[in-house]
């Protein structure tokens, strides 16, 4: 059974949480320390036994947005077998938890140029990667079908992650669909020029072979 998070860790997430709220509000160099602290309800001097400047803070928001995309694309990669599938949950997830943690994303999206550059090189080199799993499973699919449309295949990605990651400007809590909702409804917008033909099935391949 998995126990409860211990209160540092408790302590952490509510400081990033809260931190990411203020650099959403008025940028992350008009946020003073006192104001995170404040904002949390501690004191200066608790702040720093958790995080020793607000760069770090920074850098673990970025740190903890780019390890969650990777896991939750290497997951779904390696448990489900439709290419199709695969991009459709992928977007789907990215939209939902950018709505989910819509101050955590601005962030993320708004504040690059304030994070020192070798932890930079490190987020591209992570970008890289999530976007090499998405294209793997565009070029995947449009092997398997008999016509292909023209697609190129970076821009066609590139277009899908844009339509994703922009909700954190317009989304707004409370409206007529729910994060995940959204996030199943932008996914299949994006990946319509892709759905409108399937792959045969395996035994109308087999039969067509055969014949």
């Amino acid at each position: 059974m998995v126990g409860r998070p211990s209160r540092a860790v408790e302590s952490r997430r509510e400081i990033m949480d809260g931190a990411a709220e203020l650099f959403s509000r008025q940028g992350y160099r008009a946020t003073s320390m006192i104001e995170i602290a404040a904002a949390v309800g501690l004191s200066k001097a608790t702040l720093y036994h958790y995080f020793r400047n607000k760069e770090e803070i920074l850098v673990r928001l970025y740190e903890e947005v780019m390890a969650d995309a990777i896991e939750n694309a290497r997951e779904v990669a390696a448990s489900v077998d439709e290419p199709l599938e695969v991009l459709h949950r992928l977007l789907a997830y990215r939209v939902q938890t950018t709505c989910e943690r819509q101050s955590m994303y601005k962030v993320f999206f708004e504040e690059e140029e304030e994070v020192p550059d070798e932890l930079i090189r490190t987020v591209i080199e992570q970008r890289r990667q999530y976007e090499e799993i998405l294209r793997t499973h565009v070029v995947a699919y449009l092997d398997a079908l008999r016509f292909p449309p023209e697609i190129d295949v970076t821009v066609f990605v590139n277009s899908c992650l844009g339509a994703a990651n922009w909700v954190y400007k317009w989304y707004r809590p409370g409206g007529p669909l729910t994060a995940a909702q959204l996030g199943n409804e932008i996914a299949d917008y994006a990946l319509r020029p892709l759905a409108v033909q399937r792959p045969p099935a395996p035994e109308a391949s087999a039969r067509a072979t055969t014949s």
